[in-house]
């Protein structure tokens, strides 16, 4: 079979080469960094239109396998779709209808992947959100412990309140608030095998008193003005932008006068959310967070101060984010023999593209993440916060 590279390939200069199973090898450019070996030879006529969605679906089908660090595949596929599509507008951000039954499907699709798989490549605290890197040298364990430290600092947290943990994962922040804050925290999840562990661990560390975790909706959330302090980290991506007035509106109903709540979640570049170009997002939600969508900090912001939130203090984490990301890929590249008993081969795939492109990403400033601390001030419009921030960093 006669098999050649299409034309708009072959004026490229890039440290890539190309090898076709039982065929021919191509260099795109001299000392190549990364190999692309087409086990379908179909595949090499849609190279001429590389998206990154594309090239991600064609590698987890296994039509393309590849050679290089995961850092420099991502690297190269980014540099050869931007050569060949240019900087493509992205499409009209996609709005879901989220309901209780959408949302626990794709939560559990997500994180019941397997605690083994996920314990592979976290932290000893299994903490699955943005670390706080102080420096840059700071190991994962280290920048996630600053992590959790730094958002109950910015909660002003006091022993004997009551805290709200919204979306509380395997439970590494309500157990570090309560162990080292003295405050007594209610954490919800949809997801089971998260709820499983974490709860397992709060009784191994004899937290059982001061930490209750249950698998529940913030829609049945129950009697309002219970908290002191509310927290939700790494949760509204998954609201969705029909479900955020409602969502900012119960979480504003729960937390008492003069309370605090702070809001942790990744955000979208373009302020109508659209997601970034050339298909990296589309590849995000078909495969990874299915019905996700990240709102602007504009947004979030706006759907916040409509439900009677003041918000006091915004900080963005993008290249905190890119560490993390970074820490995670690398960890998950040492441990690929051990996950592959874990998962499947085409969830595997799934995750290495997904971990290394969205440290790309982050470093690129293809989305944000920001914290964002809201006051529900007493009802003459007073509250107790300082009159700086000194005392978060003192």
């Amino acid at each position: 079979m006669f098999v050649q590279l299409p034309e708009t390939l072959t004026g490229l200069h890039l440290p890539l080469r190309v090898v076709v199973t039982g065929g021919p090898t191509f260099d795109l450019g001299p000392t190549p960094l990364v190999t692309l070996k087409i086990n379908d030879p179909r595949l090499l006529s849609e190279l001429g239109e590389p998206s990154l969605d594309k090239l991600g679906e064609a590698y987890i089908d296994q039509r393309l396998d590849v050679q290089g660090t995961i850092g420099d595949v991502i690297e190269l596929a980014d540099r050869l779709s931007k050569a060949l599509l240019g900087d493509q507008p992205s499409l009209s951000p996609h709005r879901t209808a989220h309901d209780k039954a959408l949302d626990a499907e794709a939560i559990s699709y997500h994180y019941d992947l397997s605690n083994e798989f996920y314990a592979l490549w976290l932290d000893p605290e299994m903490v699955y959100s943005c670390a706080y890197f102080k420096h840059p040298q700071d190991d994962l364990a280290q920048a996630q412990l600053q992590k959790l430290d730094h958002i109950c600092r910015k909660l002003r947290l006091k022993a004997g309140e009551r805290l709200l943990d919204v979306g509380c994962g395997w439970g590494g922040l309500a157990r570090h608030a309560a162990r080292h804050y003295g405050v007594e925290v209610y954490g919800i999840t949809l997801s089971r095998a998260q709820l499983e562990l974490a709860r397992q661990r709060v009784t191994a560390e004899k937290l059982e008193s001061r930490v209750q975790l249950d698998l529940r909706d913030y829609r049945d959330l129950g009697r309002e003005e219970e908290f002191d302090k509310v927290v939700s980290v790494g949760m509204f991506e998954h609201v969705g932008h029909a479900n955020l007035a409602e969502y900012f509106k119960i979480l504003h109903g729960q937390v008492k006068p003069g309370g605090l709540l702070l809001n942790h979640g990744i955000t979208a570049r373009h302020v109508d959310g659209r997601p970034v170009s050339r298909g990296a997002g589309k590849f995000i939600g078909r495969y990874v967070f299915p019905h996700g969508e990240l709102p602007h900090l504009s947004t979030a912001i706006a759907s916040m101060s409509s439900q009677g939130l003041e918000v006091v203090d915004v900080e963005s984490l993008r290249l905190h984010y890119a560490l993390t990301l970074e820490h995670w890929s690398n960890n998950l590249e040492r441990s690929l023999d051990q996950a592959g008993k874990h998962i499947s081969d085409k969830a595997l795939r799934i995750w290495r593209i997904y971990l290394a492109g969205c440290a790309y990403g982050f470093r690129r400033g293809w989305m944000n993440i920001h914290q964002i601390l809201a006051v529900k001030p007493d009802a003459d419009g007073s509250h107790r916060l300082p009159l700086t921030r000194a005392d978060v960093y003192s």
